[in-house]
């Protein structure tokens, strides 16, 4: 809890240097205002962030309820978001006026202007055109990131994608998945919309349901409200999930262990149960249909660089050699091209979530774009290495950010088909 004290201190020392920034440049472009309108700004701009800052506080340490909650919480990053879209044009005018203010030193010229900074030895005016400019700038990301929110938060769509797999059994053929991934219940804030997106995985019909991991952001109590909405999934052959980087509690409780984290990811796994999907944790099931079988494999979270890893897949790969067709579960998309395609080749498609296609980016058939693929290698839709197929779902909920901007909420059916694509 200290760390996370320090750490919004932090925060809000730095984002009270970028207001007194923001703020003096707008003033000083102002001078034609009178002292009333000088000083109703100033008590609406550090009014407001001051109750913004405090809002922040009370909505992380005070159980507050949720709505209100996530409305401060929204706020708060679109104002930010904003500031910081103005400050380049700060900048750039910063730079200006140094350039102009060394060659007057150099000429050593001392021109009065109107409009300067009162204060300054060789006063340079602020470039009113730039400032306006970033306004603008800055009120474009706004009302996208707005819209988002309003808009995409809850848009779930269906995607489909038709898997072919060289060894499956011929009564597997046709058979339908469906897949969900990143629910995040501690940013829901509309059940009615999240039942909705439910509901619309129930109406495909799947025979197979897998869920890939961060059922929530950091507690098991984020799913209070919503575990009666998830319970209603289920499938004819089963609902297979897996634990995501998010389960485990690290980002709340820290990377050690303690009888608190102990307890909340006790409390996880529990959830899942009593939802009935089966949680896989580091280790499969065999799902007969005829006599013949497919194997599906569950690992915790194994991420390559600083995430976790907690899976093993030498325990989750166990006595699945006789079984032609091997489906793994694994959140982390970046499991499969560190470890999976050189170590475990009979991983014949592993289906994934994690990156959200960090809910901003453009997605269409035949294009996709989105900050992610800076990140990720493979970071949404489908790829394939030889004989090796990876599905990353972006995800049914959402993070930080809470809402989406051309990356929607994504329920997956897949298709199952025998032979070569």
């Amino acid at each position: 809890m200290t760390d996370r004290i320090i750490g919004l201190i932090v925060i809000s020392i730095l984002l009270l240097i970028v207001d007194i920034y923001i703020y003096k440049a707008v003033r000083s472009v102002s001078w034609k205002w009178k002292d009333n309108k000088y000083l109703s700004f100033a008590y609406i701009w550090w009014g407001y962030s001051f109750l913004l800052i405090l809002g922040v506080f009370i909505s992380i340490f005070f159980n507050i309820k949720f709505m209100l909650r996530s409305v401060i919480l929204v706020v708060f990053f679109l104002t930010f978001v904003s500031k910081i879209f103005i400050l380049p044009f700060l900048f750039a005018d910063d730079i200006r006026r140094g350039i102009i203010w060394i060659k007057r030193k150099l000429k050593g010229n001392k021109p009065v202007v109107s409009g300067e900074i009162s204060g300054a030895e060789n006063p340079i005016p602020r470039s009113e055109f730039l400032i306006k400019a970033g306004t603008l700038v800055a009120a474009l990301p706004l009302a996208s990131l707005t819209y988002g929110v309003v808009s995409s938060a809850y848009d779930y769509r269906v995607k489909r994608r038709t898997l072919y797999l060289p060894n499956l059994p011929k009564v597997f053929d046709g058979i339908t998945i469906g897949q969900i991934s990143d629910i995040h219940s501690g940013s829901f804030y509309d059940r009615k919309a999240v039942l909705g997106g439910v509901e619309m995985l129930l109406k495909e019909k799947p025979e197979i349901i897998f869920f890939t991991g961060d059922l929530v952001n950091n507690v098991a109590s984020e799913m209070r409200d919503y575990q009666d909405i998830f319970t209603k999934l289920n499938a004819p052959l089963g609902v297979y999930s897996v634990l995501g980087n998010h389960d485990y509690g690290d980002y709340f409780y820290g990377k050690g262990s303690s009888p608190a984290k102990t307890k909340n990811l006790a409390d996880v796994k529990l959830t899942h149960k009593n939802m009935g999907w089966d949680l896989l944790l580091n280790e499969n099931r065999r799902i007969s249909v005829d006599g013949e079988e497919i194997a599906v494999l569950g690992i915790e979270n194994w991420g390559a660089g600083r995430f976790a890893k907690y899976g093993q897949m030498e325990k989750a790969i166990i006595n699945t050699d006789d079984v032609p067709v091997k489906l793994l579960l694994s959140h982390d998309p970046s499991h499969w091209r560190a470890q999976v395609i050189p170590e475990y080749p009979q991983i014949d498609a592993m289906f994934s979530g994690h990156t959200h296609g960090m809910q901003f980016g453009i997605v269409t058939e035949k294009f996709q774009w989105s900050p992610s693929q800076y990140v990720y290698k493979e970071w949404a839709g489908h790829y394939k290495e030889g004989q090796q197929q990876l599905y990353v779902n972006v995800g049914y909920g959402f993070l930080g950010y809470p809402g989406r901007v051309g990356v929607l909420p994504e329920i997956t059916i897949f298709e199952l088909r025998s032979g070569m694509a």
